[in-house]
């Protein structure tokens, strides 16, 4: 692949990365892998849904299904990995706050065992405020869908 086609394609930003690029932890980090980041355009994360996450719990015993507002979290948390990967490492660890979410949609149930493609494009940033556009899907199929605005603090 010649250095075009890796600029399509964009990086791939494993779990240490993430943790060292933003501050969430265990069991609040929603995304374990972001891919195809490319700098001021979008990226990809990826949250490997297991029976194991503790909001299964009680969300439901019965019938375990991943939060909605935690599936908007991981969008949140893979726009915050974007705003920093974009911005450099002078960002890292910087806090990266929600201002609005706008348009959320949930379209069909994150389940164990699934696997959430969380698909972010940047619409516009102006300063420290940066406004995305978001699909979750999982086999393909959209899960969620939003558009929200973020801020990102020393």
């Amino acid at each position: 692949m010649d250095g075009k086609e890796a600029a399509v394609a964009g990086v791939t930003i494993d779990i240490e990365r993430v943790m060292a690029m933003i501050p969430h932890r265990y069991p609040f980090l929603m995304i374990d892998r972001v891919v195809d980041v490319v700098a001021n355009e979008g990226c990809t994360g990826i949250k490997n849904v297991s029976i194991n996450e503790p909001f299964f719990q009680g969300h439901f015993p019965a019938r375990p299904v991943m939060p909605g507002v935690l599936i908007i979290e991981a969008m949140a948390q893979t726009a915050a990995v974007l705003v920093v990967h974009t911005l450099g490492p002078d960002s890292e660890g910087k806090l990266v706050y929600f201002m609005s979410v706008d348009g959320a949609r949930f379209r069909r149930p994150v389940v164990p065992g699934d696997q959430l493609h969380v698909h972010v494009r940047k619409e516009r940033s102006r300063g420290n405020v940066w406004k995305f556009s978001a699909e979750a899907k999982v086999d393909g199929q959209l899960a969620a869908e939003a558009t929200y605005a973020a801020m990102i603090l020393d």
